[in-house]
C-alpha cells in the first residue's frame, strides 16, 4: 500500500511513496551493520563535530524544516520552527555532554582494579510518531549516535517527507553511509526487522497498541525496548496558586501542538473554592483561540493530523456528553476543508464513564471539581497512564504531597510539563518504560560492562 503525504489543512495529497520491498530493506539492514562496525570505533571528537554540524543546519534551515512539518501534520508554523530549534539544542547538548556521560566509572572493590564501561549495542530501530516529527526522532538519534550506535528509522506513515529530510540533514552533517537510514516501510514489516539478529534494540514512541505489539515482539527476541506511549496528564490547581498564570498556562498546555501531545494537560482538577472563576476564564480563553491555516502567523490552532484522528476525538466527545459530561464550548467538527476541531471544554464527566480513563488527542479539556489535594491526587492517579503532570500551589506541604503522590514520570510544580534535553523523560504504568534524554537516555542503549583487572 502506498505511503502518502497528505496536507491536513487542505486534504491535498502532496507526495506518494512506494514502501521498501523486503530485499531493499535487507540491503539497508546490512549497510547499517557494516556501518556500525566502523562507527563504534570513531572518536567522540568526530561524533561531536557531526552533531554540531547537524545543529547548525537545523538552525540555518529551520524555516524550511518548519514548513515541511506544517505541511505534513498541521502544527502551526511558529511551533514547527521552534521544534527545529529545539532539535538543534538537543544535538548540542549531547555533543557537549556525551563523552562525560559515557566515561568509564571506577568502582574500588579491593586490590583489583574495577570499573564500568558503556559500550554501544549496534543498530537500533526507532519507530516514531508524527506529532513531533523532527524532535521525537532527533532526541533519540543524538544520544544513540554519540554512544556509537547506528540508527534505522521507521517513521509514521503520514510524515514520509519529514523522515527523508531528517536522513538528508544527518548525511549532510557528516553521518557516514548507513549510520542513519530512513526506512519507508509499512507497520507489518517491523516484525521481520525485529526478528533479525543485526537489530540490537528498539525504541518506540506512539500509541499503547503499537507499544504492546513492538514490546512483545522485542521480548520474544530478548531485545531491549524503550517505550514512550500515551498520557492523560493531570493539571491540578489549588487555592494558593497564581490563578492568572495557572489559567494562561493551562490553556497553552492543553492546546500545544493543536492538542496532540502525550504530555499535554488533559484532565484539570480544580479546587472547589476557585473552580467557578477558573472555569469561566478558562472557557473564555479557549473560545478566544484562533483556528485556521497553520501557515498564518495569527493562527493558534491548526488542523488535526488526519481525518481519522478528528473522527476518533469527536466520538470521544460525544460519548463523554452521553455519559454525563457538560459541554461548555466547542464539541463539533468545523464545517470547512481540513481536519479542524475547535477548542472544546467538558465539565463534570462522571468517574464511571469510560472516557474518564481515555487519552483525548486534540484540543479538548476536561474540568473536574475537587475538595482538597488528597482528592486531586486520587483522581489524577485513577488513570492507566502516568507520563507527566502539573500542579499549581504555593503551599510547600501541598507541593511535597503532589511530588510524592502523583504516579507519573514527571511532576512540574507551577509550570507546564515539557521535555528538555537536560532532564530524563518517560513514564510509568501504560505510558511506557525506560527513559529518553539526559544521561539516563544515553545509557538506555549501551552495554553497561563490568571490568575487573586483578
Amino acid at each position: 500500500m502506498p505511503i502518502a503525504s497528505i496536507n491536513p489543512t487542505t486534504g491535498e495529497t502532496l507526495r506518494v511513496f512506494d514502501p521498501l520491498a523486503d530485499h531493499a530493506a535487507e540491503e539497508k539492514l546490512e549497510l547499517a551493520w557494516t556501518a556500525f562496525l566502523q562507527w563504534r570505533r570513531t572518536a567522540f571528537a568526530l561524533r561531536r563535530e557531526i552533531l554540531l554540524n547537524a545543529a547548525e543546519i537545523l538552525e540555518t534551515e529551520k524555516r524550511a524544516f518548519g514548513e515541511l512539518m506544517t505541511l505534513e501534520m498541521g502544527k502551526t508554523l511558529s511551533s514547527a520552527i521552534a521544534e527545529a530549534e529545539k532539535c538543534a539544542a538537543g544535538c548540542r547538548y549531547y555533543a557537549e555532554n556525551a563523552e562525560q556521560q559515557l566515561a568509564p566509572e571506577e568502582i574500588p572493590i579491593g586490590p583489583a582494579r574495577s570499573f564500568v564501561e558503556f559500550q554501544p549495542l549496534g543498530p537500533i530501530l526507532a519507530v516514531m510518531p508524527w506529532n513531533f516529527p523532527f524532535w521525537q526522532v532527533l532526541r533519540f538519534v543524538a544520544p544513540a549516535l554519540m554512544a556509537g550506535n547506528v540508527c534505522l528509522l521507521k517513521h509514521a506513515s503520514n510524515v514520509p517527507q519529514c523522515a527523508l529530510a531528517i536522513e538528508d540533514l544527518l548525511h549532510r552533517a557528516g553521518v557516514p553511509k548507513g549510520g542513519f537510514q530512513t526506512l519507508l516501510i509499512e507497520a507489518a514489516q517491523v516484525e521481520s526487522l525485529l526478528n533479525d539478529d543485526r537489530i540490537a534494540a528498539v525504541t518506540l514512541t506512539g500509541s499503547e497498541p503499537a507499544g504492546r505489539a513492538v514490546a512483545s515482539q522485542a521480548a520474544r527476541q530478548i531485545k531491549k525496548a524503550v517505550l514512550e506511549l500515551g498520557g492523560s496528564d493531570p493539571f491540578i490547581v489549588m487555592p494558593s496558586a497564581d490563578l492568572d498564570a495557572a489559567i494562561n498556562t493551562g490553556i497553552r498546555a492543553r492546546t500545544i501542538n493543536n492538542g496532540q501531545s502525550c504530555i499535554a494537560a488533559k484532565r484539570f482538577f480544580i479546587h472547589e473554592s476557585i473552580y467557578s472563576e477558573f472555569e469561566k476564564r478558562f472557557v473564555e480563553g479557549m473560545k478566544s483561540l484562533k483556528v485556521g491555516d497553520p501557515m498564518e502567523d495569527s493562527t493558534q490552532i491548526g488542523p488535526l493530523a488526519t481525518s481519522n484522528i478528528r473522527r476518533e476525538l469527536h466520538d470521544q466527545v460525544r460519548r463523554a456528553i452521553d455519559t454525563g459530561a457538560k459541554l461548555l464550548t466547542g464539541g463539533q467538527p468545523l464545517d470547512r476543508t481540513g481536519n479542524f476541531y475547535p477548542p472544546t471544554v467538558l465539565a463534570g464527566l462522571p468517574r464511571e464513564s469510560p472516557v474518564f480513563r481515555e487519552e483525548l488527542f486534540g484540543p479538548v479539556a476536561m474540568l473536574f471539581r475537587v475538595k482538597d489535594a488528597a482528592q486531586a491526587i486520587e483522581l489524577a492517579n485513577d488513570s492507566p497512564f502516568g507520563l507527566g503532570s502539573s500542579a499549581w500551589t504555593r503551599d510547600p506541604a501541598e507541593q511535597r504531597a503532589f511530588i510524592d503522590g502523583i504516579q507519573s514520570g514527571q511532576v512540574f510544580i507551577n509550570a507546564m510539563c515539557a521535555s528538555d534535553p537536560r532532564l530524563p523523560f518517560g513514564g510509568v504504568k501504560r505510558s511506557g518504560y525506560g527513559r529518553e534524554l539526559a544521561r539516563f537516555g544515553i545509557r538506555e542503549f549501551v552495554n553497561i560492562k563490568t571490568v575487573v583487572i586483578a
